[in-house]
């Protein structure tokens, strides 16, 4: 079974489970917002754990953000991690998909008797976990990590080339960006929620994009089909 239906298969046993949600899904979407439950990014840690990307992880919720636990191998030191992590800024564009991460409330701890400059660094309290952001700068990180300051982690999903180098993606955004745009994200009553927020950029600009994305190229695709000796 893919990825795809696994999660179609657990979507639907949660619903049936918890069918109070459609009744949510509603209300959210009159008011511009989006509801994931927290167990959903449970059941996603868990997919990741079973790739051996980390290990036990476990997701609580911190109004209005989300304490993440789990074991993971920092420069080769087996360490158990944990923060509260907060969106504190959202910002999409058809350049940019970018997020401030802000990360509170961070402890790790070695597992076994690791001897690693990390592992003496850990146990003698050397190591500021309140910045975590000074040491992901001595780490191999992820193109989506754009800037890491203190305990704040810039992300931009465009650098990742599956995304941003995507033609639909990006003309999708063209599309969708002045109609709608993401506000803000935070948690409430075991949900992830999304808040919307319509024409961002005023309602004449919204007209613009429908009608250059996507009324031009369709009267030109009619055009092509016309015989040219009409």
């Amino acid at each position: 079974m893919s990825m795809a239906q696994r999660a179609l298969a657990a979507a639907g046993g949660y619903l049936r489970r918890n069918p109070s949600e459609i009744g949510r899904a509603v209300r959210n979407l009159i008011g511009l917002r989006w509801g994931v439950p927290v167990d959903a990014l449970r059941w996603l840690m868990e997919q990741v754990a079973k790739g051996g990307k980390i290990e036990d992880p476990v997701i609580t919720e911190v109004p209005p953000g989300l304490r993440v636990t789990a074991s993971v191998d920092l420069m080769k030191t087996p360490v158990r991690a944990s923060a509260v992590v907060y969106i504190d800024r959202v910002v999409i564009d058809p350049d940019q998909i970018r997020m401030v991460v802000r990360l509170e409330e961070i402890w790790m701890e070695v597992i076994g008797d690791a001897t690693t400059p990390v592992a003496a660094l850990l146990r003698s309290g050397a190591l500021d976990l309140s910045k975590p952001g000074e040491l992901a700068r001595y780490m191999d990180l992820p193109p989506v990590i754009v800037e890491a300051v203190d305990n704040k982690l810039t992300l931009d999903l465009m650098r990742e080339p599956k995304i941003g180098d995507n033609p639909v993606v990006r003309q999708a955004l063209s599309i969708v960006t002045p109609l709608i745009t993401m506000h803000g994200i935070q948690t409430e009553d075991e949900h992830l929620n999304v808040v919307f927020r319509a024409f961002p950029r005023g309602f004449g600009e919204a007209a613009g994009a429908i009608r250059t994305q996507l009324l031009r190229p369709g009267i030109r695709r009619v055009r092509g089909l016309i015989p040219s000796f009409l």
